[in-house]
């Protein structure tokens, strides 16, 4: 048996450039692993995928996006058609944070080692593609600036460990109806934005940016309640995570992020964390 983490993400800039033929939006983002993890367990077996999620309500079977990410790893070796594996929930679901595009990586990762390495990086995040636009930013691993939609990597360098307190409203907000509520205006050429330089904590706290949350915001403004209760408590800077509902605060040391974390739990607006940048 394998046993291995499986990370959220925050967008520290999400612009969206404009919508595709295909449906899907070219974006230009930064993204950031961070330590709130799921934690998953891989073990093969005789025949079959068997896709365990105690304690959540996920799906158990093709429904479930790491199902999906076995069949496609398991297809690519002739002789090894099962799979156990179990995702202990940590990172909440349907939350702007990538878990289900995490646990999706992380099952192509471990069971591409597991089988002998038949695929590449590039295999791998290709095959990803096709399952969810953030599913190959984490098989890629590294802190990136993504565009396309999402599938076109670049690592960044330089970027500071950050301390976040990340707050979770406790509701499920749909990726694809946020998008489509978004108002890109009348053009349908692409936009184009310059990305700022995130050297310092208070560089990346002064260049916090997300198209989605203008939409986020006005449906749910709760969310700008927390935003502002983030800030009260000792926020550098505090923006919502891809399509949300979840909102994270930058802190400027650990100590700081703790006290915030405790007070916003007695607060109860929703579930906090505490994460780092990984």
């Amino acid at each position: 048996m394998i046993v291995r983490q499986s990370p959220a993400k925050v967008n520290l800039f999400l612009r969206v450039l404009g919508k595709r033929d295909d449906g899907y939006h070219d974006i230009l983002s930064l993204m950031q692993r961070i330590s709130l993890c799921d934690d998953m367990r891989f073990a093969l077996r005789g025949e079959g995928i068997l896709v365990k999620c105690p304690g959540s309500t996920l799906p158990e079977d093709r429904d479930n996006i790491v199902y999906r990410a076995a069949e496609k790893i398991l297809a690519q070796v002739p002789g090894h058609t099962g799979v156990e594996i179990t995702i202990h929930k940590k990172i909440p679901v349907a939350a702007g944070l990538g878990g289900g595009s995490s646990n999706a990586a992380t099952a192509l990762v471990v069971l591409n080692e597991m089988m002998g390495t038949p695929c590449s990086i590039q295999e791998l995040m290709r095959m990803g593609a096709r399952l969810g636009a953030d599913v190959p930013f984490f098989v890629f691993g590294r802190t990136a600036l993504a565009s396309g939609i999402g599938d076109r990597l670049k690592p960044v360098e330089g970027i500071p460990r950050l301390c976040f307190v990340l707050v979770n409203p406790g509701f499920e907000v749909s990726t694809g109806d946020i998008y489509e509520r978004l108002r890109l205006g009348l053009t349908k050429e692409p936009i184009k934005y310059r990305m700022p330089r995130f050297l310092t904590t208070s560089h990346i706290a002064q260049g916090l940016y997300n198209d989605l949350e203008k939409v986020s915001l006005r449906l749910y403004p709760v969310l700008s309640e927390i935003k502002e209760l983030l800030m009260a408590h000792g926020a550098v800077g505090s923006l919502m995570s891809g399509s949300g509902p979840t909102v994270f605060g930058i802190f400027r040391n650990e100590n700081d992020a703790k006290k915030a974390e405790r007070r916003l739990q007695e607060a109860q607006v929703g579930s906090v964390f505490t994460a780092y940048s990984i």
